[in-house]
C-alpha cells in the first residue's frame, strides 16, 4: 500500500475519487435561497460516488481549484419529478405522545422491509397526511458554486465511501 501524505493526496482537477471542497448557494425559481454551504462550512463529499445531487456533480467533473460557475438542475438529476399524491396515515397508528410538524420527515418500512422516507406535508386532528416525493422534488435548482480546493480520496475514504472530516492529512 502507498503511504498517503499531504503531497500524495494533492490534485487540480475534480475527478473520481477526489474530495472537493466547495462553497454554494442553491436557490428555487422564485430566487429563495434553500441551502447553503459557506467558507467556514463548506461542503465536502466523495466526487463519482453518488453522494450529491447528479446534477450537480456533473457540473462539478473536470472543474479545477478557485473555478466559481452557475448551473441550473432540471428535476431529474436533482430530487425527481413528482408522483403521486399524499397519504392520509391516522395519528393513532403512532406512539402516544409523538409530536407532528409539517415538513419533517419520518422512515416507513414497505411491505418487504425496506425502509423509505416520507415528509409530513400537512396535519388535521386525526390524521397525518404525508408525501413519498422529497420537499424539492419536481423543482429546478440553481447553483452558484465556487470550488475552494481538491484532494484525492484516501484509501479509508473510498472503502467506507464518505468524506472523513477528522484526516489529519486531508485538510484542504
Amino acid at each position: 500500500m502507498i503511504e498517503e501524505t499531504p503531497e500524495s493526496l494533492k490534485t487540480d482537477v475534480v475527478a473520481k475519487d477526489t474530495v472537493p471542497s466547495v462553497i454554494f448557494v442553491m436557490s428555487n425559481d422564485a430566487g429563495e435561497v434553500l441551502d447553503l454551504a459557506t467558507r467556514d462550512n463548506p461542503m465536502r463529499y466523495l466526487h463519482g460516488h453518488n453522494t450529491i445531487l447528479r446534477g450537480l456533480e456533473k457540473a462539478l467533473d473536470g472543474m479545477t481549484i478557485g473555478k466559481q460557475f452557475h448551473v441550473d438542475v432540471a428535476p431529474e438529476d436533482a430530487y425527481g419529478e413528482r408522483e403521486g399524491e399524499p397519504q392520509r396515515v391516522p395519528k393513532s397508528i403512532f406512539p402516544e405522545g409523538t409530536m407532528f410538524r409539517v415538513g419533517a420527515g419520518m422512515t416507513a418500512k414497505s411491505e418487504d422491509g425496506k425502509p423509505f422516507p416520507l415528509w409530513i406535508v400537512s396535519i388535521d386532528e386525526e390524521n397525518v397526511y404525508v408525501d413519498s416525493n422529497h420537499p424539492l422534488a419536481g423543482q429546478t435548482l440553481h447553483f452558484d458554486v465556487e470550488v475552494l480546493s481538491i484532494r484525492k480520496a484516501t484509501q479509508d475514504e473510498l472503502k467506507d465511501g464518505r468524506v472523513h472530516d477528522g484526516c489529519n492529512l486531508c485538510r484542504p
